[in-house]
């Protein structure tokens, strides 16, 4: 059993990816720091389970696709390849399938999406070209180094922004709603969707207007999705190894009682095992469970107590999954036609047309289902190692709501029935499940909540990305840029800047303002995107 100090320059309150990454950085800058997770596993969202009735068949029980992992800047700093964190990018990266047997297909390679597209419509694939080629700037200058900083005030980044052709073209386009961007810039109803789905569906509502810049940013972004040698949890384990070697230590099962204040300064942390001083303490947790669960109301200003309040979350975000066992991989009737589907990666069904997404919102809205929109792959085609020889393994997942009639709690007794209905419909597509499928399981948005606490109401995202959560305003206007109002608590959760997903960035940027607080050298951090935005004005 493992002995843990009683003092600590650090301590970071859960073992997500985020609070795994800045956890890393921290170690590297010499500072002895332990992590408190009150889960039995590190990892979060960064989970693949052996399936106890199948042994060394893995299943991905949260996050599998991985956008762009190894191009961010900790996955090169903290060398996570060496550390058993590898990736595969395949080159037929998504694959729309409508029921008549029609395939809409992104490429790694450009150029053949770009044919894609024009078997749809030659007037859209121009229209693809162009909002890439003019986005590729916006993307690299702007968008990215944005999301790779803590963020600056809104003010300030509209007047840097205002001065650039590039900067007037982003604000431009975030005037819109990812509905109205592709209803102004693309016709045909396959193509509309498609770029919705990977908006609005999967991140922000599509009716929400300040997001349309999602779309061509999607168009221009060079990072793909990509999927993690042996499973999602081998990443979870390299960020494990370098936090260790870094002199860094994870307690599980560890029950956090309460951030301790004196005064107005952070102490330290009261677990069911004592009390843990420290000179900081990193929340990664959400902004209720921070403010609301964890820090006495006495010592937390009224107003930040009800900011934390009305966080809110994304409804768009609880996930449905459905995972199989199977003797071969799904085998689409579409495959005769198009021949490459057999190695598609992501795959896309019961998606044919952009009127869906109203429909999708009012289900999700009334707390009904909605007729099935689906997204899934088959890990096994691509690294064999996720199962024995002759075996293999497939999911699908579906955004549902929560709250099913009212009542979080009817998932209990109903997911089985749905998952024979995504079954039944994935079977439309792809009939040699039918003898194929061995064993299935299901987990429903508030399995997600029961595992992942953190994600409350099965959001995934941790906050939606409305009622101004964004940017330096993320969880709540006072507290985006990962300090609290307390001295010596900060933020690195998906809840802050720049939101959900496996990115890492939130925990990433949190690193560059504890080290910068500290007085730490901090050779690894980019340059402030304040400098780099009036730079591209000058």
């Amino acid at each position: 059993m493992a002995t843990y100090l009683t003092e600590y320059d650090g301590i970071i309150l859960g073992a997500g990816h985020n609070g795994l990454i800045l956890q890393a950085y921290l170690g590297l800058a010499g500072l002895k720091t332990i992590c408190l997770e009150q889960r039995h596993v590190a990892g979060g969202g960064l989970a693949t389970e052996e399936d106890p009735r199948h042994p060394r068949v893995l299943h991905n029980t949260h996050s599998f696709f991985h956008r762009g992992i190894t191009q961010m800047p900790w996955y090169r700093d903290l060398d996570l390849a060496n550390h058993g964190a590898n990736y595969l990018q395949p080159d037929l990266n998504v694959a729309v399938v409508r029921r008549d047997g029609e395939v809409l297909e992104w490429w790694n390679d450009f150029e053949k999406t770009f044919a894609s597209f024009s078997r749809f419509s030659h007037r859209d694939a121009r229209a693809l070209r162009d909002w890439r080629e003019r986005f590729v700037p916006i993307v690299e200058k702007i968008l990215i180094p944005e999301s790779r900083s803590p963020p600056i005030p809104p003010e300030r980044r509209t007047s840097l922004l205002e001065k650039t052709a590039e900067g007037r073209l982003l604000l431009e386009t975030s005037e819109l709603s990812p509905f109205e961007f592709v209803h102004r810039y693309f016709e045909h109803p396959l193509i509309q969707a498609g770029l919705l789905f990977f908006n609005g569906l999967r991140e922000v509502d599509p009716c929400c207007k300040g997001f349309g810049y999602h779309i061509p940013a999607l168009l221009a972004a060079s990072g793909k999705a990509q999927m993690c040698v042996g499973g999602s949890a081998s990443l979870a384990h390299a960020l494990n190894s370098v936090v260790y070697e870094s002199g860094g230590g994870i307690q599980l099962n560890a029950r956090i009682r309460q951030i301790v204040v004196e005064g107005e300064t952070v102490v330290g942390v009261e677990t069911g095992d004592g009390f843990i001083r420290a000179r900081f303490v990193v929340s990664s947790l959400n902004p209720q469970q921070t403010f609301l669960e964890l820090l006495d109301e006495r010592v937390v200003d009224s107003d930040w107590r009800e900011k934390a309040k009305r966080f809110k979350f994304n409804i768009l975000a609880p996930l449905f999954a459905l995972y199989l066992t199977l003797r071969e991989p799904p085998h689409y009737t579409a495959t005769e036609k198009y021949p490459n589907l057999r190695n598609a990666f992501m795959v896309i069904l019961g998606l044919e047309n952009s009127n869906q997404f109203a429909q999708i919102l009012e289900h999700h809205a009334t707390g009904s289902v909605p007729p099935t929109v689906m997204w899934g792959s088959c890990p096994t085609s691509f690294d064999p190692s996720q199962a024995p020889e002759g075996k293999h393994t497939a999911f699908m997942w579906e955004k549902l709501p929560y709250r099913l009639n009212g009542d979080s709690n009817n998932w209990d007794s109903y997911k089985e029935t749905h998952g024979r209905r995504m079954l039944s419909l994935w079977q439309e597509y792809a009939p040699n499940l039918e003898s194929s499928v061995t064993d299935w399981f299901t987990r429903s948005p508030l399995d997600t909540e029961r595992t992942l606490p953190n994600m409350k109401f099965g959001d995934l995202l941790v906050g939606a990305f409305t009622n101004g959560q964004v940017g330096y305003n993320r969880p709540f206007a006072g507290a985006g840029h990962y300090r609290a109002r307390l001295k010596g608590l900060y933020l690195c959760g998906s809840s802050s800047h720049p939101g959900g997903n496996i990115t890492g960035l939130p925990g990433y940027n949190c690193a560059q303002v504890v080290l910068a607080d500290l007085g730490l050298p901090i050779p690894w951090a980019p340059r402030s995107v304040e400098q780099l935005l009036s730079e591209l004005g000058g």
